[in-house]
């Protein structure tokens, strides 16, 4: 299976080896890091690794995933990350049983015979129909 990605002229393929996918990671970050012309001393200092540490990622793809979150958030690109987190589905039961049912009608300001202890029930008074009443 050869399954490629292409985006910003990165190629990322199954052939390829793990060392090599986290060197080509390395020229990535090397490349931010040179866009926003910022020293690996002063990457270091943002992010808390040591200015070897940003050499050996940038030149050698070595460092652990806790130092690439530190160096993307150094370079104000966490974002990235933003593909690798996805939703599981849920299904329609589950959705049912988390929103309940919905309304379909409004019940209005209902009044009960017990809002009314000690006062007579109201009846609705006599209206008369605007419409003409036979005469007989």
């Amino acid at each position: 299976m050869n399954i490629m990605t292409n985006k910003n002229d990165i190629a990322f393929t199954y052939t390829m080896s793990n060392m090599a996918i986290m060197n080509q990671l390395g020229r990535q970050i090397k490349q931010m890091r040179l866009n926003k012309n910022i020293t690996q001393t002063q990457m270091g200092q943002m992010s808390g690794l040591s200015r070897s540490a940003i050499s050996d990622f940038e030149n050698n793809g070595m460092g652990s995933m806790n130092s690439f979150v530190q160096i993307l958030r150094s370079l104000e690109k966490l974002e990235i990350l933003d593909h690798f987190i996805t939703e599981a589905p849920i299904s329609p039961i589950q959705f049912a049983k988390l929103h309940g049912k919905a309304r379909k009608r409004a019940s209005g300001n209902r009044q009960t015979l017990s809002d009314f202890k000690g006062k007579p029930y109201p009846l609705n008074p006599y209206k008369p129909l605007l419409v003409a009443e036979p005469e007989w």
